[in-house]
């Protein structure tokens, strides 16, 4: 009996000590993109001081920068921080769901149905990578993605690994057409084109935000309350159907959760890569902790390479502003020969 007690004040003291550490952990790197989103405030290709900025935030119609600061900049800068959190969330959903380290929205097929719907919609139509039509059509394409990949895995039930390969062939089929579009195109539809598959936050404006932040605000409170449920699936089928875990109705809501937040998040800024990867690795180094005390953490780390691959698009090559998602694969793909490179190793 006193050692049942001992073993459960252990458990409750490592449980505190891990909550702490997450809180701890979300509040530094909340404070960071917080100031790290005041200094994007300041920089452009008209540099405005810290005064200015707050001065104009603080009243808006006696500012003479209000036109760039609050209609310009701020909507860019908001869209780079819910896009980045989108696409982190998403890819530790997706990890956990079909436990493997390298998948990611990009790698199941999410991103490639979203770009062959967007790169469609524009070759068919001819219209510039501005339509109001163009984000929905491309999470459309997301969510009819998903449907095939969940039809083509279905056997009795989703199996990850079959999750797995079939996403893989199917984002391969899906780059196979979008690269027929192009060729297909004209020049400047497929100058649109290319463009939006790279992956940029150029001409956000607030219509963007505020169609985009409701996916954000309806997925995760809802992945937040389910996530315990990934944690049982990660220790075997058998555990988590002994602890009470609906193992397929789960594993169905995770992939519709994964695809809503990815697909909103493309669709609104093109397909931008590697985020989903990344940040859930980086979150797994910051913290030990089940999927739920990782959620916020790869959010917070998504939106924070987002929002310094923009920046740096936006400023560092005055008077061009370069697509967000160059910098991102420049940072992404090395980390993804690393990850094969530590598997390869780890596998023997």
């Amino acid at each position: 009996m006193s050692r049942t007690l001992i073993l459960r004040s252990r458990k409750d003291r490592w449980s505190i000590k891990l909550n702490t550490r997450v809180l701890v952990v979300t509040g530094v790197l909340a404070v960071v993109l917080a100031v790290s989103s005041a200094l994007a405030l300041t920089s452009g290709s008209h540099p405005t001081s810290v005064m200015e900025v707050l001065g104009t935030l603080a009243a808006p119609d006696q500012s003479e920068l209000a036109l760039i600061i609050l209609e310009i900049r701020l909507p860019r800068i908001l869209m780079a921080i819910l896009v980045g959190a989108a696409l982190g969330s998403a890819g530790l959903i997706l990890q956990g769901l079909v436990r493997n380290p390298l998948a990611s929205p990009d790698v199941i097929g999410i991103t490639s149905g979203a770009s062959a719907a967007a790169v469609l919609f524009l070759w068919l139509g001819g219209v510039t990578g501005t339509s109001l039509l163009l984000a929905p059509v491309a999470m459309g394409g997301a969510f009819v993605v998903a449907l095939g990949i969940t039809a083509l895995a279905w056997q009795r039930g989703i199996s990850p690994a079959r999750l797995v390969l079939v996403g893989v062939g199917l984002a391969a089929g899906l780059t196979a057409v979008t690269t027929l579009l192009l060729v297909l195109s004209p020049d400047a539809t497929a100058m649109n084109a290319y463009i939006w598959l790279t992956g940029s936050l150029y001409a956000s404006q607030w219509h963007d935000v505020t169609a985009l932040a409701p996916w954000l605000m309806a997925c995760w409170p809802l992945a937040l309350i389910k996530l315990r449920h990934l944690d049982a699936q990660s220790m075997g089928e058998d555990m988590a159907l002994g602890l009470g875990s609906a193992l397929q109705g789960h594993r169905l809501l995770f992939l519709v959760l994964a695809v809503a937040l990815a697909g909103s998040a493309v669709a609104y800024a093109g397909a931008v890569g590697f985020i989903g990867l990344i940040a859930p690795h980086m979150a797994r180094r910051l913290v030990n902790s089940g999927h739920t005390g990782l959620l916020p953490i790869a959010a917070l780390i998504g939106a924070l390479i987002l929002l310094y691959a923009d920046w740096v698009g936006r400023v560092a090559f005055i008077p061009r502003d370069l697509p967000a998602g160059i910098f991102v694969a420049g940072i992404g793909a090395p980390f993804f020969v690393y990850l094969l490179y530590r598997l390869r190793r780890e596998l023997g």
